[in-house]
């Protein structure tokens, strides 16, 4: 079994990631962070997974992080992710983040729409995690750019037409992560 700590345990994304973590055959929850004033056990914070997981979340201890994980699911708001992002890379760990932080290669565009970026580096590594289309690069990947729902129906969509040029239309790729 994979060991995966959450940060972000306490919001809608963290929610959803245990639910489908606790029926993965493969993955086992280990750790569940969240901001102080949001800790306590799981079921507490979410009353559907009484009787299901007795895990607590807890204030982020990077240590104990790295010591019961081997992959952290960041799912945090975007502009945050980028402050733990490259400590947990530093420490060993594999990262799948939720944010926009590393989706958008570009860092002129990211930052039109967010924030300066503060993990240029990391950035030019991160894949792309749409695995329908970049399946070999995830697998060896150290920081997966979890793609949105949005840009997935789209990219999704437009993939096949684009890869057997049935269209004409200008995409900028430049702006993901990884090339389609």
């Amino acid at each position: 079994m994979l060991p995966v700590a959450i940060i972000g345990a306490s919001g809608y994304t963290g929610a959803e990631v245990i639910e489908i973590l606790m029926r993965h055959p493969n993955a086992e929850l280990s750790y569940l962070s969240a901001l102080p004033d949001e800790c306590g056990s799981v079921a507490d914070v979410f009353p559907r997974f009484k009787g299901r997981c007795s895990l607590a979340i807890e204030p982020l201890d990077m240590d104990k992080l790295v010591k019961k994980a081997k992959v952290a699911l960041c799912c945090l708001p975007h502009k945050v992710s980028m402050g733990f992002v490259p400590k947990l890379l530093a420490a060993g760990l594999k990262v799948i983040d939720f944010s926009a932080d590393y989706r958008i290669k570009d860092i002129a565009v990211y930052e039109k729409f967010y924030q300066p970026h503060t993990d240029a580096e990391n950035l030019k590594h991160a894949v792309y995690g749409l695995c329908e289309l970049f399946r070999d690069k995830i697998k060896t990947a150290k920081l997966i750019a979890n793609p949105g729902c949005f840009p997935t129906s789209l990219i999704l969509g437009i993939a096949p037409l684009l890869k057997n040029k049935l269209i004409k239309a200008k995409i900028r790729p430049r702006i993901f992560t990884s090339r389609i």
